[in-house]
C-alpha cells in the first residue's frame, strides 16, 4: 500500500511563519536551515557559502549541537565570517527538538545576530548531525537546505524521509567518492526525482573548484525573490 508523505510524515511544526520585517518596518534576513546526517558536509557547505558570499552580502551564522560548540569553532577557525557573526546553541538533545519543536535558542540567537551585527542580508542556520527527519519549522526559517552524501549509500534518496522529500533544495554532496564506494550518481538523480517531483536537487563536491557554486546560486536566487516579495 503507497502511503503520502503528508500522511507518513506529519508536519510537527509548533509555530507559524516568522515575521518578514524588522522593527522599523524593513524586510528582515533571509533565514536559511542546513540539516542532514553527521558527516554529510553541512558545516563545510555554511562554510563555503560563507566564503563565496561574505563580499556581497551581509551574513550571519547560527549552529547547533549538543553539548559542544564543535561546529561554531570549527568556522571561527576557519575565519569564515568576524567572530561576532557566528554563535552556537547547545541544544542538550537531539538536534532537531531546537530546530523544529522548541525553536526559543534558535529563534533568540537569530534574533540577537540581526539586533547586534544588523542589518543582514542572510542568516545561516544549521542543524547538528540528524537522520533524515531533520526539519526545521517555518516558524525559524525560511527555506532548508537538505545535506546528504554518496559515502552514506545510494539508497539514501530512495529511503525517502521528510527532509529528502520536502527540503527546498536537496545537495548530495562528496561525488568525488563515488567510484570509490560503489555509488550509482545515476540511480541517485532518479531516485531524488521520484522522491522529490520539481524541488531542486545538486549534485556537487565541496572539494572542486567551485564546488559550492550551485548552492550559492540557489541562495542567491532565494535572496532575491525575498527582497522582492511585497512589503
Amino acid at each position: 500500500m503507497h502511503l503520502d508523505h503528508a500522511d507518513t510524515y506529519p508536519q510537527r511544526h509548533t509555530h507559524g511563519a516568522a515575521e518578514p520585517h524588522r522593527p522599523d518596518g524593513t524586510r528582515r534576513a533571509l533565514r536559511i536551515g542546513l540539516g542532514g546526517p553527521v558527516g554529510s558536509g553541512k558545516t563545510a557547505t555554511v562554510a563555503a557559502l560563507c566564503r563565496v558570499l561574505r563580499d556581497q552580502l551581509s551574513i550571519a551564522v547560527v549552529t547547533n549541537d549538543i553539548y559542544t560548540r564543535e561546529d561554531a569553532d570549527f568556522l571561527l577557525r576557519n575565519a569564515v565570517l568576524p567572530t561576532a557573526r557566528i554563535t552556537a546553541v547547545e541544544t542538550g538533545a537531539c538536534p532537531h527538538t531546537a530546530i523544529r519543536d522548541d525553536i526559543s535558542a534558535n529563534l533568540e540567537a537569530v534574533e540577537d545576530l540581526e539586533e547586534t551585527v544588523g542589518p543582514l542580508d542572510l542568516v545561516l542556520v544549521e542543524s547538528g548531525g540528524d537522520n533524515l527527519t531533520a526539519t526545521f519549522s517555518k516558524g525559524l526559517v525560511d527555506a532548508q537546505v537538505f545535506v546528504i552524501d554518496v559515502a552514506g549509500g545510494d539508497d539514501i534518496p530512495r529511503k525517502g524521509g521528510p527532509g529528502v522529500t520536502t527540503a527546498d533544495l536537496l545537495v548530495v554532496n562528496k561525488t568525488d567518492l563515488a567510484p570509490y564506494v560503489g555509488s550509482d550518481l545515476e540511480r541517485m538523480a532518479r531516485d531524488a526525482k521520484a522522491q522529490r517531483g520539481a524541488l531542486p536537487v545538486v549534485f556537487t563536491s565541496l572539494v572542486a573548484e567551485d564546488g559550492v557554486r550551485p548552492i550559492a546560486d540557489w541562495v542567491r536566487e532565494r535572496l532575491t525573490a525575498w527582497t522582492a516579495a511585497p512589503a
